[in-house]
């Protein structure tokens, strides 16, 4: 019998490429991809798996207790990867009710229903969450799993509270549960409200690149697949009860990062050197905007033995040139055409 696993929010950017590295490398494992499709969730990012034996897709919000409660007891439940969430600071900072529905209380009805339905005994309860849990650095120092959480917008303080629950279902359910806390992540299938994406897109488009203040803000970044690979592992081998910090030992300031990409983009658009970078636009800092986040990734490469495979200029090269060649699917994201994909795909059957 194939194990039935749940992966939340596998139409998103991390989450896509979670589903496609599950389906692809585990054909006895079942993956039901649980996405309630928001902006930031696209069935085109699993176009090449959609068709797979051993993939199904169903439409949910995790918010939805008699939904998510049905999936489970129809399905004999294996395993949960809980990627959903609301992910974007600037929107929790006009909206922070929408966080804490989608990032507690979704993750709540999630555990209640593993905990009802779910394989306790043999399966497990993975909760993805992120360094900005921690708050914020300064100069010196790196994120450890022993760090006090200290989160400092409502998208940080919405998954510190997510984290918490799960670590008190442990402790009060015994639930077989762990965590993992990882870095900022790049590479394909972003929705291009983030950094990156965003940056390429108006490169392209010859529009503003919008920096935050001074640009001085520290992050750690960690390529998409690396995460995927880091995840993979900490399901199949991490400890019940633990927690992984998740990190590319890549720091970059903003602004730095920001010219690197204009360089790059100049060459890779025939255009004369610093063209780009007279594109960049200094906008009003974020309100309460964590000054650096590095993570110590020494405890998962010690105990699991993971490592990133890729360094920084290689995911970066790799990133830009997948968002060129993909002009369709950039265009289509920003447009909202991938909702007509979702209703072509889907509604009619």
């Amino acid at each position: 019998m194939k194990r039935n696993i749940i992966i939340t929010g596998g139409a998103g950017f991390i989450g896509s490429h979670v589903v496609r590295r599950f389906v692809n490398n585990y054909p006895e494992y079942h993956i039901i991809n649980v996405d309630v499709l928001t902006y930031a969730g696209n069935l085109e990012n699993l176009k090449d798996i959609e068709s797979k034996p051993n993939y199904e897709f169903f439409k949910a919000d995790i918010t939805d207790t008699t939904a998510i409660n049905a999936l489970f007891e129809s399905r004999n439940i294996h395993s949960v990867i809980h990627l959903a969430a609301e992910s974007h600071v600037d929107r929790s900072i006009t909206n922070p009710l929408d966080f804490v529905k989608t990032n507690v209380l979704g993750t709540v009805i999630l555990l209640n229903a593993f905990k009802a339905f779910g394989d306790i005994d043999n399966g497990r309860f993975y909760h993805v969450s992120t360094d900005e849990v921690y708050g914020t650095l300064g100069d010196d120092g790196m994120f450890l799993e022993s760090t006090p959480y200290s989160p400092n917008s409502p998208y940080s303080a919405s998954k510190a509270g997510s984290d918490h629950f799960v670590r008190a279902y442990y402790e009060t359910y015994k639930l077989p549960v762990v965590i993992s806390n990882c870095s900022n992540n790049y590479g394909s299938h972003q929705f291009p409200e983030k950094l990156i994406p965003l940056m390429i897109h108006n490169i392209k488009n010859n529009q503003p690149l919008p920096v935050y203040g001074k640009g001085e803000n520290i992050r750690d970044w960690l390529w998409v697949n690396d995460h995927a690979s880091a995840i993979d592992t900490v399901f199949h081998r991490g400890r019940n009860g633990e927690t992984y910090n998740i990190g590319g030992n890549n720091e970059w300031r903003n602004i730095d990062l920001v010219r690197k990409l204009c360089e790059i983009m100049d060459s890779k658009l025939s255009r004369e050197n610093g063209t780009s970078e007279k594109l960049i636009t200094y906008v009003t800092d974020r309100k309460g905007h964590d000054f650096r986040y590095a993570i110590d990734a020494t405890k998962i490469a010690s105990e699991l033995g993971w490592k990133p495979s890729v360094n920084f200029s290689e995911g970066f090269e790799k990133t830009i040139d997948w968002y060129l060649e993909n002009e369709v699917w950039l265009n289509n994201v920003t447009s909202g055409n991938y909702q007509s994909y979702y209703n072509e795909m889907y509604e009619t059957r």
